[in-house]
């Protein structure tokens, strides 16, 4: 993303930093500036449609997937700098350090879960997969028979498991920038990985395990999660990686992948049980309050339990909602303004 706007020829404190100073001519900016992952876009959209409809000036969000959202984020402080940042995972402490030693004060809200499905085209098989499984088909070197790593010679997912389809291996799924992709790394090949490490009592790096094959079998399919699922439909043998939500949202034209005999869904997902499920997050520059209109309004009005509680109208989007207790933490950080202090 990039963004052209400039302050005017005064220097502006926010919070102890200094913004840039550009022509006196320019002006301030009065419309809020989101940008990150592309699973929790449609939530934040959603928030943003609502701000407006209540008198606020419409939000402009961008979808750079969570780790492309995060550099921007933390780039330092200043309105040619995003407000807030939508991310699929936590933050990393790396990207909080930068944060941190770029003056950029952080405000966290978790907005719910969601579970990080494996789909298919309702016109193609019914699947069961193993985590295992999952490793064995798309990492880029796998061990053999004598535990050393080899490129992965798997062509079809029969090759893996003589009850997956005898079909050639063909996953679309996020770019190395989104936080899904961080996550399909570590919720679904990691975990795999390890189990495959276990059964056989043999160690592999974790490197290794997170490293996907780049021979046709794993294809990106960008930001733009409905891309995926216009793929999907108009190739039944292929399988696509994205959040519950946009599962739920095309559940005429797609169905999700078991894993271990365990569907993705509400409950699922909540519980625990559903083997890559995750934490979805909004974390706002507390540098901006005050500055930029609306910002305080706008993430209230998303840490509110109309948008994010049990029956909330992110809930009829696809969001599955954080406990009871943990939205009240985090709607009370946001209120007061409450810095995160470490991870």
């Amino acid at each position: 993303m990039k963004l052209s706007l400039f302050l005017s020829a005064a220097v502006v404190a926010i919070g102890g930093a200094v913004l840039a100073t550009a022509p006196a001519n320019a002006q301030a900016r009065d419309r809020i500036q989101i940008t990150g992952s592309s699973t929790v876009f449609p939530f934040t959209t959603t928030v943003a449609e609502r701000f407006s409809q209540r008198g606020g000036k419409a939000p402009l969000v961008e979808s750079t997937g969570t780790g492309g959202g995060m550099r921007l984020f933390c780039a330092g402080v200043g309105l040619n700098t995003p407000d807030l940042t939508n991310a699929s995972r936590r933050i990393t402490a790396n990207e909080f350090e930068t944060c941190k030693k770029n003056g950029v004060d952080i405000v966290e809200l978790q907005v719910g879960f969601d579970g990080l499905t494996i789909s298919n085209s309702k016109q193609g098989p019914k699947v069961d997969i193993t985590l295992e499984q999952l490793y064995l088909a798309l990492a880029a070197k796998i061990p053999n028979a004598q535990g050393q790593l080899v490129d992965n010679p798997n062509r079809n997912w029969s090759d893996v498991a003589p009850n997956l389809p005898n079909a050639k291996i063909e996953v679309i799924g996020p770019p190395p920038t989104s936080g899904t992709r961080d996550s399909f790394n570590e919720l679904g090949l990691l975990a795999g990985c390890q189990q495959h490490a276990k059964r056989r009592n043999i160690q592999i790096a974790s490197r290794d395990c997170q490293q996907i094959r780049a021979d046709g079998a794993f294809v990106e399919g960008g930001e733009n999660d409905n891309i995926i699922v216009q793929r999907l439909v108009a190739n039944p043998l292929a399988f696509g990686v994205f959040g519950y939500s946009f599962l739920e949202e095309n559940h005429d034209k797609i169905q999700g992948v078991t894993i271990a005999g365990v569907e993705p869904s509400t409950e699922t997902v909540q519980n625990g049980r559903y083997p890559m499920s995750r934490s979805m997050f909004v974390y706002l520059k507390k540098n901006h309050l005050g500055i930029v209109p609306g910002l305080q309004d706008f993430i209230n009005e998303y840490a509110s339990e109309q948008a994010m509680g049990d029956d909330g109208y992110l809930e009829k989007k696809g969001l599955i909602p954080s406990p009871t207790a943990d939205r009240a933490r985090f709607r009370a950080a946001v209120a007061a303004g409450t810095s995160l202090s470490g991870l």
